[in-house]
This record gives structure tokens, C-alpha cells and sequence, in this order.
């Protein structure tokens, strides 16, 4: 390892750590000690200092201890000459955590100074220049963390600095995002960045499209080892402070790397030499001094003079991620990097359904003779034959068949449509059923994109993903008007079929239910027991999709369980679903509840869509979505919850559960049901106002949904008192939610 590196790192170190101090004093002398400091909705106060030191910082004044922590890390300077025995590769990983930590402090202390200089969204608002998104949100990084979870996102790429030119950063980030990896990108090179450089090259950046300008200093990169510490700690139970398991987590778990772009100064140096702490190589594009052997990375820690049209095969070599990539029939690029793309109004060719034409989807089980595996039939004007801006009516019916094929299996294929057309590059697709809105952009129509397309991408992808439940499929796209009108009550009596069908299902009439591991790579002793009436936390798994998984990966997350004795009827509880939980959990976990969360609830991962919570003095329980960012009557804001009972824990008195369950019928029905929900915010009240109508009828309190408390009403628990006495809340009434 060469000297020159551990020189440059530990004398970049030194520098950050004097920019931290500066920052520090000048916060002190003008905003004082007790000045609320803090990334942005996050219950991870500074997420790498809260996880590695274990300290939370939330005023300008807990900023102190940590800079004396990050000095007390410092080795000394080194000389570049003479004979030095010491372990380069020690003190480089020292003086590089401690630039890590102070870089933290460096943009904390400008979200105090310059509170709009990030902008708190997914997306960025390029018509008035702001790019820069900042620290991620709790909300942001729970949904997305998701993805690392179930594997759609393999990893992530940190690019520092700026290509030669917009075009060389536009083809190493689609090359990046076409192997489904997010880009983050931070530092500036010559007075510009790559998040510039995509913006003039007619890239879209955000969130949404996994390309995430953190910020235009190199101090932002600590906003992606904030990210990957996060999710150790939401998704892994990592404990903060408990530096060794959040740093081995990371290397085993989040498949990251560093891309240097652009002259390497000290700083930059003493950052990646930060990022080698977590398992994440750095690999640049100039003639730096490299780090060869293995050691704390996979293999190489630092490459240098990488060649821009080989810099995401080395990367990806060198950091050891697998990754799986398969050829899709389109004239675009196409994966999960494109999903959250969106098609402008001015850049549309063609726009069709959301509100504006007709559009439905339906997919439906056919017999073998009546299917042409691969054929695609387009019924009515193609893109050829309609002007730029234009609207057309849509039917998308995909027709499958096969011995395994079971009509339960239609609504799983068909709720994948949304996904797998959005996947493609230029098209963006909202919704599904009858409600779908397709809007196709002018790039993916001069590519040679055509409706054909979305039938091609349907046929590839469903026997790619599911082929093991059909042997055929046959998609027909109707853009004429007369028979998509035709057509469309027939969708939409299948629809009210198959929700007819799921509905009348219930848990008693069951003997096996479905298990869900899938979260288990970040939390490890979280196993999620799926049946008819208690789809997953996610929202994402119900019992048909878990049966359907079961057909098409036997030995997948999703596995079947008998339920065995009944060992309590009114809680949920059987021997044959504790047996399974206790193997799957790593002998964690000897039981739990599927109707209660105050006696053993279920185990609850960050992946959760809502958290419920007992409030005692109401004598009943609230619900809080992902989505609200507002503080509850439980004194805790989403994100708290979730860091609080997360990672896999059994937390009587709190569970995690799918927005969909709330109007489940065993909806803690141990616990006294629904009757016992006294508030949840208005955005999810008003999501599932029709579900909640039927469920008061069903219940017997027809204008229960008016007795249940927003945040409009009240905030405290004794707010929420208040508001059930005056609307006569059946909870008052009931025995003690506590036993």
C-alpha cells in the first residue's frame, strides 16, 4: 500500500475535521449551545454518528463530544519520506472515519445556517434551480430501503466529482441504472457536478428515477453512509453504537461502491478511505495511488485509471456484487431504475386512460389451445398512426394459459402490469384495472417504441417471473375507441369477482398459511405469517400471492405453514405457526398473536405500511401511515415508531400491519377490533374511507368512520378523549383494552 495514500487521507481528515470545528464555533457564537440541530424527519438523529458512536446529536451543542471523538481518532501526520514502520492501513481507517463523522457535523450545522439550501423532496425542482435533495428522509429511505430488501435494488454506486462530459456521466449512470443500481451523487470537479451534467444531457434525476444528487460538496457523501447505516439499524435491529455490526452489516449486506470522477484532493482521499470502513471500494478514473490488497473489502480497496467505458463492469467486479440482467424485446432501456421515471406533460406523444380516455387491464386464464404463446395483436391506431400530444382509448388483455394456471393466480399477473411497463424507459404508468393512466414520451417514440411493445414487454417479463405457473401468453392491445368500451364492463365484473372472492375467504376456513421471510435479509429474526385476513406489513403480500409464490419458487421466502392445534382461538394462536416462527427466527421468537397487539403481537420489520399503538387512557389504539409526517397522540412520529419496533421485534403494545388490514375482519380482534381505533390522519382515513363505511355497517355502527379522531381533531391522547366523548366513541364503553 502506498504511503502517499495514508499522507493524503489522514491529511484530508485533518482538514474536514478543522472545517467541522470552524462550522462548530461560528454555529456556537450565532445561533448558541441549545439551537435544534438535526436531519430533516428522521428519528436517526446524524445517522452515522448515532450509529457508530452511538451518541444523538440534536442541538448545536452535543456537536462537541463528537469532534473531540473524531480528534481523539487522528493519528499523527505523516512524513512522505524516511523510514516509517506503522500500519498505513490503521491509521488510514481511523483518520477516514473521523472525516466521516466531522463531515456529518460539517452538514448539519448547514441545514441550521442555510435551512432551504436542500430541497425536502423526492424529485427535484429544476425550473428553479434547486437539484440538491440532501439527507434522506425517514419515509424515503423506508421505502426505498425496501428495495435493497427484496433485491431489486442489488446496490449502490456513490459517484464523486464530474466525467469529462455530460455524455460520459449520462453513460455510466444509465449503465448503472439498467443493472437496477441507485446512483448517489455528491462533490463537485471543476465547477461542476455529475447531477449538472445529467440535467444538460436531458437526464432525469430524483428519487424516483434512483439517480440521487445529495449534494455539491464531498462532505454530502455522508448522506449515503447515513442511508446504508439506516437501514442497518430499521431493517437489521443493529443496535446504535454498536459499531462492529453496523460496519460488517454494510459489507455484507449493502453492496455499495465509491466512483471518483475527476482529480482526487485530500479530502476526497480521506472520505474514501471512510467508505473502506464500511466495506465499500473506491475506483477512479485518474492515476492515484492504490490500495491493492484485500483486506477490509470484498477484494480491492482503492483501483485507479479506470476507463469510463469499463468503470461498472470493474466496479461491480471489485466490490463482489452479483448481478442479473436479462434482455428485454424494446428499443429502450428498461428495469427497475426507470419505474419512478416521469413522462411531462410537454414531452408526451401519447397519453392514454387516468381520467382523460377509457383504459382498463385485465388478465385472464385461457385454454391451451386459444393462446399463441408470443403473439401480440394491436386493435386499432398504433403510435405511427397519431400525432405528437394525442390521447387514445386502451385495453390491455393478456390472455395465459397453462396446467399450472389457476384463475386465483389473474389479479397477482395482473397487479404486476403497473411495474413491469414502467420499468421501461420514456413510458410511465399510474394505477391499474380500470383506472390505469399510460403516458408514453416523445425519446421512447423516436427509439421506435410502439404499443406492440407493452405486449412484447408483458410476454418476456411474466415468463421470466412466473413462468413456472403457465406455459403461454397472448396480449392484445385495443387503442379502438368502440371496442375498448365494449370490453370494459366485462373487465370490471371480473374485477368485483375476484375481490368478491378474496373477501368471502376467511382464516378459520384455512388450514395452511403462507410464511414471508423476504425482509429477513435486513431483519433477521422478522418472519411475517400471512393468512386470508392478515395480509403482510408491507401491503405488498396477500394469501393468493403468497400461495402463487409458493408455485412459482417452492423453496422461495413465501412457504407454506399447517396451522396446527388452535392453542387460543381469540388471539390467533396455533402450535403448527409458532413451531414455524421459532425455526425461521433463529429460535428468537416461541410465539406470537395474529389478532392483538397488546399480548405477543406479530413481529414487525421497518417495511411496515402503518404502525398501530395502544392509547391507554383511551381505552383503544391509533394508526399511523408511513406517509404522515406529523406527531400522534402517542408522542411519537412515524419514523420513531418504527425505529423503536423494528428489526424484527415483538413489541406488545405496538404492531406493524398493511393499510389494507385495518379493514380486515380480524383487525386485532383479540384486542376488540375495530371498534377500539379511535384516530389515524386523514390522508388514510380518507384512502380507505369506502372500506371503512362497509366495515361500520358490518359491525354494527354505520357512522363509525365519523367517531374515528384525525389529526384535524386532535393530537394528544387527552385531545382524542376529548373528541370520543363528544361523539360517543364505542371504545368508552368497552372492557379495558389492557385486560
Amino acid at each position: 500500500m502506498s504511503r502517499l495514500v495514508a499522507f493524503a487521507a489522514i491529511q484530508g481528515a485533518y482538514n474536514i475535521i478543522s472545517k467541522a470545528e470552524g462550522a462548530f464555533k461560528r454555529a456556537m457564537d450565532k445561533y448558541g449551545a441549545n439551537q435544534p440541530m438535526a436531519f430533516p424527519n428522521t428519528a436517526y438523529y446524524l445517522p452515522v454518528i448515532y450509529s457508530i458512536l452511538g451518541m444523538k446529536v440534536e442541538k448545536v451543542a452535543d456537536a462537541e463530544p463528537v469532534l473531540a471523538r473524531c480528534k481523539a481518532l487522528m493519528p499523527p501526520h505523516m512524513k512522505t519520506k524516511g523510514n516509517i514502520h506503522v500500519p498505513y492501513l490503521g491509521h488510514l481507517l481511523d483518520a477516514g472515519m473521523a472525516a466521516i463523522l466531522a463531515g456529518e457535523i460539517v452538514e448539519a450545522i448547514r441545514y441550521v445556517e442555510e435551512p432551504d439550501f436542500y430541497l425536502p423532496s423526492e424529485d427535484c425542482d429544476l425550473e428553479n434551480g434547486k437539484i440538491w435533495l440532501g439527507a434522506a428522509d425517514d419515509i424515503i429511505m423506508r421505502k426505498r430501503g425496501v428495495e435493497f430488501v427484496d433485491g431489486s435494488a442489488p446496490g449502490f454506486a456513490a459517484i464523486v466529482g464530474a466525467a469529462p462530459s455530460p455524455e460520459i456521466a449520462k453513460m455510466i449512470v444509465e449503465d448503472y441504472q439498467k443493472k437496477n443500481l441507485y446512483i448517489f451523487l455528491a462533490a463537485n470537479q471543476a465547477g461542476t457536478t455529475v447531477a449538472e451534467q445529467l440535467v444538460q444531457a436531458g437526464v432525469q434525476i430524483g428519487w424516483g428515477t434512483r439517480i440521487v444528487p445529495f449534494g455539491p460538496e464531498i462532505s454530502a457523501a455522508v448522506f449515503a453512509l447515513g442511508f446504508a447505516n439506516r437501514a442497518a439499524m430499521a431493517f437489521g435491529g443493529v443496535q446504535p453504537g454498536d459499531y462492529k455490526s453496523i460496519l460488517k452489516y454494510n459489507k455484507d449486506r449493502v453492496f455499495a461502491f465509491v466512483n471518483a470522477l475527476g482529480e482526487v484532493n485530500a479530502e476526497w482521499a480521506a472520505n474514501a478511505a471512510g467508505a473502506v470502513n464500511w466495506g465499500f471500494p473506491t475506483l477512479a478514473d485518474t492515476d492515484i495511488p492504490e490500495i491493492l490488497p484485500t483486506g477490509v473489502c470484498t477484494y480491492e480497496h482503492v483501483v485507479a485509471n479506470v476507463p469510463y467505458d469499463q468503470m461498472t463492469a470493474k466496479s461491480i467486479e471489485v466490490r463482489g456484487l452479483k448481478v442479473t440482467i436479462t434482455e428485454i424485446p424494446v428499443p429502450v432501456s428498461y428495469g427497475p431504475a426507470f419505474e419512478g421515471e416521469r413522462v411531462r406533460k410537454d414531452d408526451v406523444y401519447l397519453e392514454c386512460g387516468g381520467g382523460k380516455t377509457p383504459c382498463f387491464e385485465l388478465v385472464q386464464i385461457a385454454d391451451m389451445n386459444d393462446v399463441e404463446d408470443g403473439k401480440v395483436v394491436v386493435v386499432g391506431p398504433d403510435l405511427k398512426d397519431v400525432q405528437p400530444g394525442s390521447r387514445l382509448p386502451l385495453g390491455v388483455v393478456v390472455q395465459v394459459a397453462g396446467r399450472k394456471m389457476q384463475a386465483d393466480y389473474e389479479p397477482i399477473l395482473e397487479r404486476q402490469i403497473h411495474h413491469l411497463v414502467n420499468y421501461a424507459q420514456g413510458i410511465m404508468h399510474i394505477g391499474q384495472r380500470d383506472i390505469a393512466w399510460y403516458r408514453i414520451g416523445k425519446p421512447a417514440v423516436e427509439k421506435g417504441f410502439t404499443m406492440e411493445h407493452i405486449g412484447k414487454i408483458l410476454h418476456a417479463k411474466y415468463h421470466q417471473d412466473f413462468g413456472a405457473i403457465f406455459d403461454k401468453c397472448q396480449v392484445t392491445i385495443y387503442t379502438d375507441e368502440a371496442k375498448v368500451k365494449e370490453l370494459l364492463p366485462t373487465a370490471q365484473a371480473a374485477y368485483k369477482t375476484r375481490d368478491a372472492r378474496v373477501e368471502n375467504m376467511t382464516d378459520e376456513a384455512i388450514e395452511t398459511y403462507y410464511s414471508c421471510t423476504l425482509c429477513q435479509s435486513f431483519a433477521p429474526t422478522h418472519v411475517c405469517v400471512i393468512s386470508p385476513e392478515r395480509t403482510g406489513l408491507c401491503g405488498a403480500y396477500n394469501w393468493l400471492d403468497c400461495k402463487a409464490s409458493f408455485e412459482i419458487n417452492p423453496t422461495g421466502p413465501n412457504q407454506p405453514i399447517e396451522k396446527g392445534e388452535t392453542l387460543d382461538a381469540k388471539f390467533g394462536n396455533w402450535k403448527g405457526v409458532n413451531d414455524f416462527v421459532y425455526k425461521a427466527s433463529r429460535q428468537s421468537i416461541s410465539s406470537y398473536n395474529f389478532y392483538s397487539l397488546v399480548f405477543d403481537p406479530m413481529t414487525t420489520c421497518g417495511c411496515c405500511e402503518c404502525i398501530a399503538a395502544v392509547l391507554p387512557t383511551c381505552n383503544g389504539i391509533m394508526t399511523v401511515n408511513r406517509d404522515y409526517t406529523g406527531m400522534t397522540p402517542s408522542g411519537m412520529k412515524f419514523t420513531t415508531l418504527a425505529g423503536t419496533i423494528g428489526g424484527g421485534n415483538v413489541t406488545p403494545g405496538f404492531v406493524g400491519h398493511s393499510k389494507f388490514n385495518v379493514t380486515q375482519r380480524k383487525y386485532i380482534a383479540g384486542d376488540g377490533g375495530l371498534a377500539r381505533l379511535v384516530w389515524m390522519p386523514k390522508i388514510l382515513k380518507e384512502e380507505l374511507r369506502d372500506r371503512l363505511l362497509k366495515r361500520g355497517e358490518e359491525i354494527g355502527i354505520p357512522n363509525f368512520i365519523d367517531m374515528i379522531a384525525t389529526e384535524e381533531d386532535a393530537v394528544t391522547e387527552d385531545e382524542v378523549y376529548a373528541f370520543m366523548e363528544k361523539v360517543g366513541h364505542p371504545a368508552l364503553t368497552m372492557d379495558s383494552i389492557l385486560g
